[in-house]
């Protein structure tokens, strides 16, 4: 194609233009952020000093890689990457940490596909594909390597110098952004994703350097495992908020087949211990707390399902989700995402079809067995996918994944219709279940990973930042239900689910349920067991 010739470009024009259309167009959440707590009327001269701090540091990252990257690459990955990114917050509230980084890594073709939208491309068109096209079709200045090298390090310069000036004149206002408002930081695009992607490659590299497996427990025993043998089933929630289940007082019957259950204990102030999959879900099989949980050393550190299998129980990951983060890596995993084990597909493989079979591998065991289902429960954004027709209680429902194609009270009958679906699941569990009271002592779990926002305060989906993150996202269930045959003390355990608890004690709540004793030293404040069983004569 030829070049555009009106005239040569040089390359500092380029960037500088590049830099303040990323600026403009990919960061109006930031600036309405920025907006809520500096107001523009008050706080002209700074929030102008603040865009040319951005703009400078944004100028500096891109001297540094065409260094060695030829610039109109540079420029051209910046903008891809603005636009993708700003979408997701704009769209959705979406901050794009490292932990988000994970989940993108960590995620399926399915998950990847219903965050795709036609408002997705159309902004990845106009403010990416675009631009790119217009960078690669002017004439640039040709330069030596060496001239180039000259001219970025004076550009990084030159940035610093209005950042130093722009530092020095509003001390002050910095000061305070820096010490009182990190958060405002969080939402720089795409100067905090790229940010965070070193963060997590980091993290990746250390992890293979560092592949010692840390062991929590030396000796684990399954007390009785000659007096009675014992059934249970975790499951694993997915992107559920505990305020809209029926069962914990929300206004829309939802889980109305547990409701007519009276041998469930709802833990209705159960909190998880992060807002995404990667890190609850490894969280809440570890033996760490919320603030000392650390989830590259949790992929090589011993979890309540290694100690648990230690000790002489059949464990059996089932999965239709994802993955279990690193969690089942040492157990039987099977996995349930598609029609080669799961027997229930249409437009998605359904949760339900991890009970398939599920009796011929009891029967197989010769002790006792601990089995995890890990729901595809409430994954957003398209919800509607979550649940088969017949589930469409709540109208009309959000029928794609574009949300903002929805109205609120569309989306809240998609994600209320797909917990629905959950509450079938669950009873359908306690069902199979109830078959085995006789055989075994038998229980039932349900988890949830963490919550979901649906709109409020402009925020959607989950994975915000644990210190930002609203109750939507923190607030989970927790449901236990208890077999005919089980030593739960029922009046003690309902006392202990009006207290406030979390994640942090699901570990050890299991082993002591399972009456396992291990040789672990328990930390000092460890948490009081969940469930309480009797005392066996």
């Amino acid at each position: 194609m030829k070049k555009l010739s009106f005239f040569n470009y040089s390359p500092n024009l380029l960037i500088i233009a590049t830099v303040l259309f990323i600026i403009v167009t990919g960061n109006s959440t930031f600036f309405e952020q920025v907006n809520s707590v500096y107001p523009w009327q008050d706080n002209q001269g700074f929030i102008i000093a603040l865009t040319l701090v951005v703009m400078s540091v944004l100028t500096i990252i891109v001297s540094f890689f065409s260094i060695i990257i030829p610039v109109r690459i540079v420029l051209s990955s910046l903008l891809l990457l603005s636009a993708m990114a700003g979408y997701y917050t704009d769209s959705f509230g979406t901050i794009i940490d490292n932990v988000m980084i994970q989940n993108i890594a960590e995620t399926n073709i399915d998950e990847a596909t219903d965050l795709l939208s036609f408002e997705y491309f159309l902004t990845v068109l106009l403010l990416a594909i675009v631009p790119i096209a217009c960078l690669f079709m002017v004439k640039i200045d040709k330069s030596s390597w060496t001239k180039n090298c000259w001219l970025q390090i004076s550009n990084t310069i030159m940035a610093l110098g209005v950042i130093t000036v722009s530092l020095y004149i509003f001390s002050a206002q910095f000061t305070n952004f820096f010490r009182e408002h990190k958060p405002l930081r969080f939402y720089l695009n795409p100067i905090y994703p790229i940010y965070s992607t070193g963060f997590f490659l980091k993290d990746v590299l250390e992890q293979q350097e560092n592949n010692e497996f840390l062991m929590v427990v030396n000796s684990a025993n399954d007390i009785d495992k000659e007096s009675h043998k014992k059934l249970y089933i975790v499951i694993v929630g997915e992107t559920v908020h505990a305020g809209n289940l029926s069962i914990n007082g929300y206004k829309r019957e939802t889980t109305p087949l547990l409701a007519q259950r009276d041998d469930l204990i709802s833990f209705d102030k159960f909190y998880a211990c992060g807002t995404s999959t990667a890190i609850s879900v490894p969280c809440m099989f570890s033996f760490d707390n919320r603030e000392s949980f650390d989830n590259k050393k949790a992929r090589r550190t011993q979890n309540v399902l290694d100690v648990i299998s230690k000790a002489g129980v059949s464990v059996l990951w089932r999965d239709n989700n994802s993955s279990s983060k690193g969690v089942a890596d040492r157990v039987e995993y099977q996995n349930f995402k598609s029609p080669e084990l799961n027997s229930v597909c249409d437009i998605e493989c359904r949760d339900i079809g991890m009970l398939d079979g599920l009796q011929g591998y009891i029967d197989d065991q010769e002790g006792s067995v601990l089995i995890v289902l890990h729901q595809m429960g409430n994954h957003g954004p398209a919800y509607y996918k979550r649940y088969p027709k017949d589930f469409e209680k709540f109208t009309p429902a959000c029928q794609t994944s574009e949300l903002s194609a929805c109205e609120t009270s569309e989306i809240v009958n998609a994600y209320d219709n797909a917990i629905l679906y959950t509450d079938y699941f669950i009873n359908e569990t306690i069902n199979l279940l109830e078959e085995n009271n006789t055989n075994f002592e038998t229980a039932m779990f349900y988890i949830g990973d963490h919550g979901e926002s649906l709109g409020k305060n402009g925020l959607y989906l989950h994975g915000m930042p644990y210190m930002l993150a609203p109750e939507e996202q923190t607030h989970v269930p927790l449901i236990a239900w208890f077999g005919s045959s089980s030593h739960v003390d029922m009046e003690s355990t309902v006392k202990q689910s009006k207290k406030e608890s979390s994640h942090d004690a699901f570990s050890f709540s299991l082993l002591h349920a399972l009456n396992i004793s291990t040789d672990m030293s328990l930390p000092e404040k460890a948490p009081s067991p969940l469930f309480v069983m009797q005392e066996e004569e």
